[in-house]
């Protein structure tokens, strides 16, 4: 959790680092003329989008999954427990809505390009496609990669969509969702910082 909460903090203290550079030298007022100090442009604030993920029905999984953009893609961290030892598939879903208890209501993985089902490495996959997530004996998950298929903004945006873990391994080639079995946990994407 403690790696969860610096990314989210990271987000305040650049804001608040560009709050304090603005007012330096000023006696506490913002000088409205010229370009910052050093002629740099204010640093943008991050765009950072959490997903709280609660077990579906009959199952313990639960975690957080923060999507932070950055230039090369989005760099997903996930960390998740109650989840069964070994590989468990993980994907952005199409829709936000984790109401129904099996988790049906998130619809199927995120796929705007119409790409068949694949591997988060494959050149083409659904944009969803994030892979397996690892739990270990005590039934703990951690899953860090920057994914170049994502986004958090623009017309293929998760940000609203949701997050499923499945109670099984994602095979990566059985169509249309990688033979992973039921889903165990459900949270939807939601925005918690963006550039103004």
């Amino acid at each position: 959790m403690n790696r969860n909460l610096r990314l989210l903090a990271r987000g305040g203290l650049l804001v608040a680092a560009a709050g304090l550079a603005g007012c330096s030298g000023t006696g506490g007022k913002q000088e409205t003329s010229g370009p910052p100090a050093g002629g740099d442009e204010a640093i943008p604030t991050p765009i950072i989008a959490v997903a709280e993920l609660s077990p579906t029905q009959g199952n313990d999984v639960r975690g957080t999954v923060i999507f932070s953009q950055e230039s090369d893609g989005v760099h997903v961290v996930a960390n998740l427990t109650g989840l069964t030892p070994g590989e468990h598939g993980f994907h952005v879903h199409e829709k936000g809505d984790c109401s129904a208890p099996d988790g049906s209501s998130a619809g199927g993985h995120f796929n705007p390009t119409n790409m068949p089902h694949a591997g988060p490495d494959a050149a083409q996959r659904h944009a969803g496609d994030l892979g397996n997530i690892t739990a270990d004996a005590k039934g703990e998950g951690h899953y860090d990669r920057v994914d170049s298929h994502l986004s958090l903004e623009g017309d293929h945006a998760i940000v609203g969509l949701s997050v499923i873990v499945h109670g099984g391994k994602d095979d990566f080639t059985s169509q249309p969702s990688g033979n992973a079995g039921p889903r165990v946990a459900c949270g939807v994407i939601e925005l918690k910082s963006a550039t103004p």
